[in-house]
């Protein structure tokens, strides 16, 4: 919180002797610092993480603002490769995975409600069982995230998503429905996806419309409850969560952790 870049300068901020002796304490030095950190149970620091999302979440529910989906996605903190040599993802540079899940709490506003970090070179497919976990919800997230069998398993299981879909894409259209004459989107239609030999075998809707810049937008869902034009917005309220990141490199400014090692990054990832 007072933005230390090391051990051994929170150290110095704790050498308060009334402070000490309330921790027990004769002496805190980086160095005990530095062991006791080893010893956090990462445990402790996911459920502290978790009681301060729920309680934010309790009281963004009683707000006429609070979204009804879920947006995922990920992004990657450069490290220095002598410091960080296990996190080698490029031949000069090394790296962490930031997998994130997204939820709104008002009109612009955005929480993290679920963290997952991973060394860079670790698709983002390998996290989605991890961040997209329950049945009703929705969840948005990129072409990244594309694969079909998992698509599946969510139209069996009743879980929602909203996805780009990958531009070699192989679509056989069943159904045009029908659009208002005020509508942003080009084109509503039930499609089947993929090839005869790998083939999604539910049905999904596939939606054409632009982006904020008049791009043109590939997406596909399997909830056919909502508007078109829903699900258009739906997928453009996606980039809140770029928005996050870019702010989260700004202002946290995430440089080092207090610990090198893989275990002190990865069990404890809290502790930058």
């Amino acid at each position: 919180m007072q933005q230390r870049d090391g051990l051994r300068e929170i150290a110095d901020d704790v050498l308060s002797e009334e402070f000490q002796k309330e921790l027990g304490l004769e002496s805190i030095s980086a160095a005990q610092l530095s062991r006791k950190h080893n010893h956090v149970e990462s445990s402790l620091l996911e459920q502290i993480f978790a009681e301060l999302v729920a309680r934010i979440l309790k009281q963004a529910s009683t707000t006429r603002h609070r979204k009804d989906f879920k947006i995922i996605d990920s992004t990657t903190i450069r490290l220095c490769l002598q410091k960080y040599k296990w996190a080698v993802f490029r031949k000069t540079k090394a790296g962490i995975k930031i997998h994130l899940r997204l939820v709104f709490v008002g009109e612009h506003d955005v929480v993290p409600e679920k963290a997952v970090m991973t060394p860079a070179r670790k698709n983002d497919i390998t996290q989605m069982d991890t961040l997209i976990d329950e049945e009703g919800a929705t969840y948005v997230f990129d072409r990244g995230y594309v694969d079909y069998a998992v698509f599946d398993r969510y139209c069996d299981t009743g879980i929602f998503f909203v996805s780009r879909l990958k531009k070699n894409a192989v679509i056989r259209p069943i159904h045009a429905f029908k659009l208002p004459s005020e509508s942003k989107v080009l084109s509503d239609e039930m499609v089947y996806v993929g090839t005869p030999q790998k083939r999604m075998e539910n049905v999904l809707r596939l939606i054409h419309t632009t982006d904020s810049e008049g791009n043109l937008l590939a997406i596909v869902t399997n909830r056919f409850d909502l508007e078109a034009d829903e699900i258009g917005e739906m997928h453009r309220k996606r980039w809140a969560i770029e928005t996050f990141f870019k702010w989260m490199k700004q202002h946290i400014r995430i440089k080092s952790f207090y610990g090198t090692s893989e275990r002190a990054v990865m069990k404890h990832p809290t502790l930058f």
